[in-house]
């Protein structure tokens, strides 16, 4: 176990010995860092965001090198649990066009991506459930906000909201650790869904019928 901070990043043969890294360092490092893991067949926990254009190269070069990975916009146990009830929630009310959907998220003034990792991944979510409506999509980045994420369907009459809120930064650590825990000896590309053994949602076609109650 060990660290590789700045200094000894450009010299691989430097880094410690491990069965799986975790990588949370910043979105640029991360198709040099993995393809440098990958060549020591060292497993890799990804918690790092705005990689994603990359993704295709890194998943074939995971691939060559037989390594597992499991890549994640947010590792919080919590959250991922979140994500399944917006699958279920956007399921039900794009039937419901008269409630207008939201995604709201707050984070730290130092986080540099906008919108989060987490909020591009709900809203991706949603949309694999069929909901196919528009979805106001707003980012707040003020003083030490660990993370605050909302989903809401707003109507004349009422408001539905689901709101995940992260009171420190303990819960993204403890969802890394288990993720490299069960990575460990594991081949291929993984999320944390894999990790926490929630089933993958089935695709929904929209609904072809819509109430405006």
């Amino acid at each position: 176990a060990g660290v590789v901070d700045r200094a000894a990043a450009a010299r691989p043969d430097a880094w410690p010995a491990a069965d799986v890294a975790i990588d949370f360092s910043i979105r640029e490092a991360v198709p040099r860092t993995l393809a440098m893991l990958a060549a020591r067949g060292t497993n890799v926990v990804i918690g790092t965001t705005g990689w994603q254009d990359h993704e295709p190269a890194l998943r074939a070069a995971v691939e060559r090198a037989g390594i597992g990975v499991v890549a994640a916009a947010n590792f919080s146990i919590g959250v991922n649990l979140f994500t399944a009830m917006v699958e279920q929630a956007a399921s039900l009310m794009v039937a419901y066009p008269a409630f207008g959907a939201y995604l709201h998220e707050l984070h730290h003034a130092a986080k540099r991506d906008a919108p989060s990792g987490t909020a591009l991944a709900l809203h991706a979510a949603m949309t694999a459930r069929g909901y196919d409506l528009p979805v106001n999509v707003a980012s707040t980045r003020a003083g030490s906000i660990p993370g605050t994420h909302t989903v809401g369907f707003d109507a004349p009459a009422e408001t539905i909201t689901l709101t995940h809120t992260a009171r420190d930064r303990t819960g993204f650590a403890r969802g890394a650790l288990e993720a490299a825990r069960w990575v460990r000896g594991k081949r291929g590309w993984f999320t944390m869904r894999d990790v926490l053994r929630l089933s993958s949602p089935e695709p929904r076609a929209p609904s072809p019928e819509r109430s405006n109650a």
